[in-house]
């Protein structure tokens, strides 16, 4: 597929709904459901003034900051549960009853235990975000080809060089899936945080806005919201092509 089509797939959908949007505000009038011109100048003399230092920038950073702690945690954690037998039927019945446990529900013990700040901020993401990734870890280091785990075996391959060889990254695709899984739960629990505990943030601002009836400032902070997703979506694919090359092209040749 040339890159040519696969732009025309990626933004014909958003084209035709924008196209569908001005003729809807071009023949009526909902307080609701602004112009996209109008959408357009608070989107820009909102995020991209002061705003964008005093609040994005701390937004995207709250939200990395989770998504590489859940990574590493998720990752370490769960190649060691899935490398050793008994430590995973060990923690298997305790990780399966904190993973079952609300996230939102833990903000106000959070609020008391490490208070308003962008630590409990990070926390909060990292403990939704961290569920995914482990659990896809443990299921890739167990799920490893016996025939390889053995051959391994024969040829030598012990600690660190197995594990780097062999169960990094067979495991790998199953890790990557994780981490896709995690990015919007990140964004959610972003802005989740900054609804609730914050005084800065898109999240802060948003809710503020619908509060005080501002409807196109509130829709830019929506918007804004949802192109963060989309480009963390695409760097995601981006890194993900690259890593697993080899994953990628067995995928072709068992399609061929």
């Amino acid at each position: 597929m040339t890159m040519l089509k696969k732009a025309a797939y990626f933004l014909g959908l958003p084209l035709i709904l924008l196209a569908a949007w001005v003729a809807y505000t071009s023949v009526t009038t909902n307080f609701f459901v602004p112009e996209p011109a109008v959408l357009a100048e608070r989107f820009f003399s909102i995020w991209f003034s002061e705003r964008f230092a005093s609040d994005v920038l701390p937004s995207l950073g709250r939200l990395l900051a989770g998504l590489a702690l859940s990574i590493v945690i998720g990752v370490g954690v769960g190649v060691v549960i899935g490398y050793v037998r008994w430590i995973r039927w060990l923690f298997e019945p305790l990780f399966e009853f904190i993973r079952a446990v609300p996230s939102t529900i833990l903000i106000p013990v959070l609020l008391l235990l490490i208070g308003i700040n962008d630590s409990m901020k990070v926390t909060l993401i990292v403990f939704s975000c961290v569920w995914p990734i482990l659990l896809n870890t443990v299921a890739g280091v167990t799920g490893i080809d016996e025939v390889l785990s053995n051959t391994s075996r024969v040829l030598g391959l012990r600690g660190f060089a197995r594990m780097r060889h062999l169960v990094l990254p067979a495991a790998s695709p199953q890790i990557m899936a994780g981490i896709r899984q995690s990015l919007a739960v990140a964004l959610i629990l972003m802005v989740v945080s900054e609804m609730f505990a914050s005084t800065d943030g898109i999240g802060h601002w948003t809710i503020n806005f619908q509060n005080r009836v501002a409807i196109p400032e509130m829709w830019s902070g929506i918007l804004l919201l949802g192109l963060i997703g989309v480009v963390l979506s695409v760097v995601f694919q981006w890194i993900q092509k690259r890593t697993l090359s080899w994953y990628e092209g067995l995928k072709e040749n068992e399609n061929d």
